[in-house]
């Protein structure tokens, strides 16, 4: 998708974007293996934050050439930067115990000085049933009652109260998941694709991050249009149920600055794949092809944004969605290797990013 016309102010109804983030799978591939893959991730967030970025986030993928377990990799990730948020996009809770995942994320968040920034996703999944475990209830109502599990465990309410004293656990002890982090919760966003998910996340009084895939909008509503009702949706239920503004919002899109054109050619490329391969686009050697290459039924994906400086800014700026948001969280291509990812962060950083009225964290 590119616009031809360069634009030079924030548009009236633009947010300035406080901050700017980034999305990768952490790949790898059947040459180089995994362990290079989760290298290399570490040296891309160890690079974004030498660029001034103040969010990375790491995609969750089962069972593939993906993270699966980004909570010990930002504790990794962690010992080796110092102030950007590290934060999952996104954790289906369908198939998280909550407890663990709590405990787990609370270590990883003491490890890491307070910088970490879950989103979690309730959307209904049913394809790794048959090796996580089935469950009575549908997939939606059972991800919806692990969310509410999770929230209460890293709040440091009690789960339970020992009524029968046993080994090494007395008579009326009360349990709560330790290490406990206090302001963990206040850091934790749903990962939304629809209106309902965001008033829920408002509901529940956690943050919001809109991803690539969307479901529930309108015949003919574009992508922004609706990302931008989905935001609105948020924010209002926020100021109707807690009384405030609502938190920070973020967006994850893909923003390909080309700066050469061999890198708008490229880009132009994978935008080409993306429209007409969808979610079966960019994927590493040796990664699952999809059951399908199309989004779910009644779904649609986000386009790309790519083109010259000019062109992206412009298309940017006339984006509902990108407008309404906070936050860019820069969606990168998985099969991208590290000096390609590096690229375009920088690219960004220095030719879009400011632009947007955004300021590098250093």
């Amino acid at each position: 998708m590119t616009i031809a016309a360069p634009a030079h102010t924030l548009p009236a109804s633009f947010r300035p974007k406080q901050r700017l983030g980034f999305n990768t799978r952490v790949s790898f591939n059947d040459e180089a293996g995994p362990a290079q893959g989760l290298r290399e991730g570490i040296d891309l967030f160890k690079a974004a934050e030498q660029l001034g970025f103040q969010s990375g986030w790491a995609y969750q993928r089962h069972f593939d050439h993906y993270l699966s377990s980004p909570l010990p990799f930002f504790a990794a990730a962690g010992q080796h930067t110092s102030r950007i948020t590290l934060g999952s996009a996104v954790i289906p809770m369908r198939y998280q115990d909550p407890i663990l995942l709590a405990e787990a994320a609370g270590t990883t968040d003491l490890l890491i000085g307070g910088r970490l920034e879950l989103a979690i996703a309730t959307g209904a999944n049913g394809a790794f049933d048959a090796v996580f475990g089935a469950v009575d209830t549908d997939a939606r109502t059972e991800a919806k009652r692990r969310q509410a599990r999770f929230l209460a465990a890293i709040s440091g309410e009690v789960l339970h109260t020992v009524v029968e004293a046993s080994q090494g656990v007395p008579q009326g002890a009360e349990l709560r998941v330790t290490p406990h982090s206090p302001s963990l919760r206040s850091r934790i966003r749903q990962g939304s694709a629809s209106v309902d998910s965001a008033v829920q996340a408002a509901e529940l009084g956690i943050g919001l991050i809109s991803g690539t895939v969307q479901h529930g909008q309108d015949e003919g509503e574009t992508f922004g249009a609706y990302q931008a009702r989905i935001i609105e949706a948020y924010r209002s239920t926020w100021r109707k149920t807690w009384g405030t503004e609502a938190p920070s919002v973020a967006v994850a899109a893909s923003i390909l600055v080309g700066t050469t054109p061999e890198l708008r050619e490229k880009y132009a490329a994978y935008d080409f794949e993306r429209r007409t391969l969808g979610i079966a686009a960019s994927r590493p050697k040796g990664a699952l092809a999809p059951g399908s290459q199309t989004a779910p039924a009644g779904a649609q994906i986000s386009p790309v944004f790519q083109g010259t400086p000019d062109q992206v800014i412009e298309v940017v700026f006339n984006d509902p969605g990108l407008a309404a948001a906070d936050e860019i969280v820069l969606f990168l291509p998985p099969a991208y290797g590290l000096s390609e990812n590096i690229r375009l962060l920088n690219d960004l950083a220095e030719t879009v990013a400011p632009r947007l009225g955004w300021s590098p964290t250093r």
